[in-house]
């Protein structure tokens, strides 16, 4: 099955409603620039993994699947969480001065599974639309915003380390998930299976994916336009990657794991081959239950302690990475790594509307190009729609429709709640109107 992945964007403190790199001061529009030409890397790496082959012809898998699959969702998902943390002022909610942000990632979360219900008609097997399992982050995340950032970098390796432990006790007492696009009928016929798949046992389990948003928040919060702060990013990014590929190849190889997965085959509910083709090419949300030792597999979408951290850290590292490139100064290389990046922030900065448009463009009788045209293909339009749009009406349409819905709810949620004499009052107003909002979502997988 592919993989998708989708996020939306961020809302951003700086721009006026042009392109995110033409406001406020050098270091600010880095900043913005940086996140959004992430979430543009993110947004291609999505279209990667559902328009290109998974494997060549000898049955390894592609360049593009060992790139992105797994990580270009895991870095929407961490632009998310950065999202989220722009959107709060890049600080710590107050309980009295919750009503306004709460009542904003409601709205917005209402709209991604809106948007991502509706597109439930589409073909699974091409991309698996996450939209409904963000919507259920968004939800899940609320109580984040509230927590010190030492809490939330507490919660990452607490949800890292132990949802996936839970949820191979919760699994086989669990109804299987049915890997389907979920539709408006599942969410009439059957709530509760539906908000259990979303949340637990589906390709996107909300309450794993957590780790993700919480990476993002702190992330949100540091002061990024610092190139000590930049830097500690990379370096703890690549860190995590590489301890985490390392602790599952020693637990897999030296400690006998891989032994121990293949003496529980039968009981796995997998072939051999399938057995194979899981350990190389990962799974679809879960892995087996049938011995722990399926926790140290450290492969695309299989939700172990490996899987997150190691997804999260080469997040953490692209991010910082492009921000680096977004801070060079010297006018000559400067002048060609943005007009590598201002494209990809452009992209980045509408991704919602963009990754629908992919969805809907990928299951039409229009897709009907060769797989690498075909990418090609949405790559081109995609940078040419998004700079043209970003540079004439700024946001896109559906995130200018999460902001006006989110905006609003904020501002009757404040009314209603009174006026509340807190540092980050100020600050929660600050961020919208000074340009495009935080949260706006984005896909992937």
């Amino acid at each position: 099955m592919s993989h998708t992945v989708h996020l939306g964007h961020a809302a951003h403190e700086g721009a006026t409603g042009g392109p995110p790199v033409t406001a406020g001061p050098p270091t600010r529009r880095s900043r913005l620039l940086g996140v959004d030409a992430a979430r543009g890397v993110a947004l291609f790496g999505m279209i990667a993994v559902h328009s290109l082959y998974e494997s060549d012809a000898a049955g390894r898998p592609s360049w593009s699947f060992t790139i992105f699959q797994g990580r270009a969702a895991a870095l929407f998902a961490v632009l998310t969480g950065v999202g989220i943390a722009f959107l709060t002022g890049r600080r710590r909610v107050r309980l009295t001065a919750g009503s306004g942000p709460v009542a904003a990632l409601v709205v917005r979360a209402l709209l991604i599974g809106t948007i991502g219900l509706a597109l439930g008609y589409t073909d699974a097997s091409l991309a698996s639309v996450i939209l409904p399992s963000y919507a259920m982050m968004f939800l899940l995340a609320i109580p984040l915003v509230f927590l010190p950032t030492w809490l939330i970098a507490f919660a990452f390796l607490a949800v890292a380390a132990g949802v996936p432990a839970l949820r191979q006790i919760l699994l086989p007492q669990l109804p299987e998930p049915t890997y389907q696009n979920p539709e408006f009928a599942h969410l009439v016929n059957d709530a509760g299976a539906l908000l259990t798949e979303l949340a637990v046992t589906g390709e996107y389990p909300a309450i794993a994916w957590l780790a993700y948003l919480c990476a993002g928040l702190v992330i949100g919060r540091l002061t990024l336009t610092r190139l000590r702060v930049i830097l500690s990013l990379l370096l703890t990014g690549v860190t995590l990657a590489v301890a985490a590929s390392v602790a599952s190849w020693v637990l897999l190889n030296r400690y006998d794991g891989l032994r121990q997965i293949w003496s529980t085959q039968p009981k796995s509910g997998l072939t051999s081959a399938e057995t194979t083709a899981f350990l190389t090419f990962g799974g679809d949300g879960s892995t087996p239950t049938s011995t722990w030792w399926w926790l140290a597999v450290d492969a695309p979408h299989t939700t172990t302690p490996p899987a997150l951290v190691g997804t999260t850290g080469s997040a953490i590292a692209m991010l910082a990475v492009i921000l680096l490139a977004a801070r060079v100064a010297r006018p000559v290389p400067r002048r060609m790594i943005r007009v590598l990046l201002i494209p990809l922030a452009a992209a980045g900065s509408m991704t919602l509307t963009l990754y629908t448009a992919h969805i809907m463009f990928i299951n039409s009788h229009l897709d009907t190009f060769a797989p690498m045209t075909g990418y090609l293909v949405q790559v081109l339009a995609v940078l040419l729609l998004g700079t043209a749009w970003s540079a004439t009406a700024g946001r896109g349409p559906l995130e200018g429709l999460a902001m006006v819905l989110s905006r609003g709810a904020r501002r009757l949620a404040t009314r209603r709640a009174g006026p509340y004499p807190s540092r980050l009052s100020s600050h929660w107003e600050e961020a919208p109107r000074a340009g495009r909002d935080s949260t706006d979502l984005q896909p992937i997988k």
